[in-house]
């Protein structure tokens, strides 16, 4: 299988219509499950299954470096002796869950490192790309890497996080024409080369965001994650219609322009969320056969046992047996080009028509919450961001219409990854809900709070900002919808976040008739595995 094709797609997505025979359909719970009834004539939208990976993930990766997308040299033309190389790579919010090992950022950081090698390259430095997201453990950098690169660059200084508030290591580059300002990691923008290393779980990821995003500061970030450019983004999963893709292609126009070298690789994965001990996970429910039955069965009976602290803990050690369906590098945009294409092929489903009710069951991990609580204000990121915006063309719910999700929504926080979310919680959101007035009256004072700053440079804290930020991605959604409801969330936190609260399914149905009426049509978000509903 060459570099830069996938490998062949397993059968395509579906669109279900319930009748009277289709069994129960699952939804995630958090760190559990709910078999739910839905009414006759809903629709359940089910993801594709796993493509079917490369069979030489090594020969994809060495061939991509030497076969370079668009106006690019090979890797090992690019590299010489004397030369300062830096190699940034994406931080654990993805994939979800984490891989098991070896994570394919080491494979291909392995192979870089290999013709670096060759060509007696000995100024390297490796940076996780944080942006405004958490320091790394030394587990997670560990599993990400691998022990051979930790323990060869983590001892001498050469195994960094990017910091967005180190200053004297950031340089500004300029402004776009849109007067955005672009400041950077000094090491990575200055370097003869920047290698990145991505890993493209959605049509999100990548592209210019890889180095304009990943290696910024706030002073940079303030300007695409803000509510204007949120609510503007009508799908954060679908390029031409996102305010965010722009900025951050005007950026990193700017940055390629400003002379900073860039050679992009763009991986993908095939789909496979889950290990074959959740294996009814990947499969339809009318398609479980007795083990996946027993299997859901035991799954969720110990999960409704286990104190909510374990059954997290137990999830949260989750690894994943992704593999690559496809690696491509050189030029950015012509590397991201063949991603995209990459990634619709594998995640769209067509859906005709939208519906007055979408329905979603909210699982225990999201981007921000990995190895932590998945804490009420990122419920909200994951559903109205994330789950809600998993469309092309338009959304699956009509303008005015009702979202239902199912999660706890415990009123829990981890201390120590977010610890600005446990102030956001108790002091924005006892005021507003509203992303632009939040915005305009507190976000600075959390942005530039010193303690903030300290426990993001020192600690494995997020930036204070961070759960604005989380806000401001629900912003479209919120903008788009009449209601939103929460099946079997914490009251009092669910009233805190704006939504309405509901005991059962039926309980949420029948406030949803408030808003679209008596007879609405409802469609059912059927993932993880992930989906792009290409709504039409």
């Amino acid at each position: 299988m060459t570099a830069g094709r996938s490998g062949t797609v397993g059968r395509p997505g579906l669109v279900l219509e319930v009748d009277r025979s289709t069994p129960p359909t699952m939804f995630w719970h958090g760190d559990g499950f709910r078999m739910e009834r839905l009414p006759v004539g809903s629709r359940v939208v089910y993801p594709p299954e796993p493509a079917v990976p490369l069979s030489d993930p090594t020969a994809a990766i060495r061939e991509a470096l030497e076969n370079p997308l668009g106006d690019s040299k090979p890797l090992s033309a690019l590299l010489r002796a004397g030369m300062r190389l830096t190699i940034a790579f994406d931080d654990v919010s993805l994939p979800l869950p984490p891989m098991q090992a070896p994570d394919v950022r080491q494979q291909v950081i392995e192979a870089v490192l290999d013709e670096a090698a060759r060509a007696g390259v000995d100024d390297v430095v490796l940076v996780a790309a944080l942006a405004l997201h958490r320091r790394l453990t030394e587990a997670e950098l560990r599993h990400v890497l691998g022990d051979r690169i930790y323990d060869a660059f983590a001892p001498t200084g050469r195994l960094t996080q990017h910091d967005a508030e180190d200053h004297d290591n950031l340089i500004h580059l300029g402004q776009t024409d849109r007067g955005e300002d672009v400041e950077l990691n000094k090491r990575a923008a200055t370097s003869d080369l920047l290698v990145y290393v991505n890993i493209n779980l959605v049509s999100m990821d990548g592209g210019h965001k890889s180095v304009a995003t990943g290696l910024a500061s706030y002073r940079s970030l303030r300007h695409h994650h803000n509510t204007h450019t949120m609510v503007h983004s009508r799908s954060f999963m679908d390029p031409a219609s996102s305010e965010l893709h722009s900025s951050n292609w005007r950026m990193g126009r700017l940055i390629r322009d400003a002379g900073v070298k860039i050679f992009q690789i763009e991986t993908t994965l095939d789909g496979r969320s889950f290990p074959d001990a959740y294996g009814f996970l990947n499969r339809r429910e009318w398609e479980w056969k007795a083990r996946d039955r027993a299997t859901f069965l035991g799954a969720k009976t110990a999960l409704d046992r286990l104190p909510p602290r374990l059954a997290q803990t137990m999830m949260q050690r989750t690894r994943s047996p992704y593999r690559l369906t496809s690696v491509q590098a050189g030029e950015v945009e012509a590397v991201h080009d063949r991603t995209i294409d990459v990634v619709l092929n594998q995640q769209r489903v067509v859906v005709e028509g939208q519906a007055d009710i979408l329905t979603m069951g909210l699982t225990y991990l999201g981007p921000y919450n990995v190895n932590s609580i998945m804490n009420p204000v990122l419920v909200a990121c994951l559903g109205l961001g994330y789950f809600f915006n998993s469309y092309i063309g338009k959304p699956l719910v009509r303008q005015g219409g009702v979202v239902i999700m199912s999660h706890p929504t415990p009123w829990a926080f981890d201390p120590v990854h977010h610890p600005s979310y446990i102030d956001f919680f108790e002091r924005v959101l006892t005021e507003t809900t509203d992303p632009a007035e939040m915005e305009a009256k507190f976000e600075e004072s959390f942005a530039t709070d010193p303690w903030y700053i300290h426990l993001y440079r020192t600690g494995n804290a997020y930036h204070g900002v961070h759960p604005f930020y989380m806000w401001y991605w629900t912003a479209h959604a919120l903008d788009h919808l009449g209601a939103v409801i929460v099946v079997g969330g914490e009251r009092r936190a669910v009233r805190r976040l704006g939504f309405r609260s509901a005991s059962t399914m039926q309980d949420a149905l029948e406030i949803a008739s408030d808003v679209v009426g008596r007879d609405p049509t409802l469609t059912h978000l059927h993932t993880p595995p992930l989906l792009m509903a290409d709504v039409r």
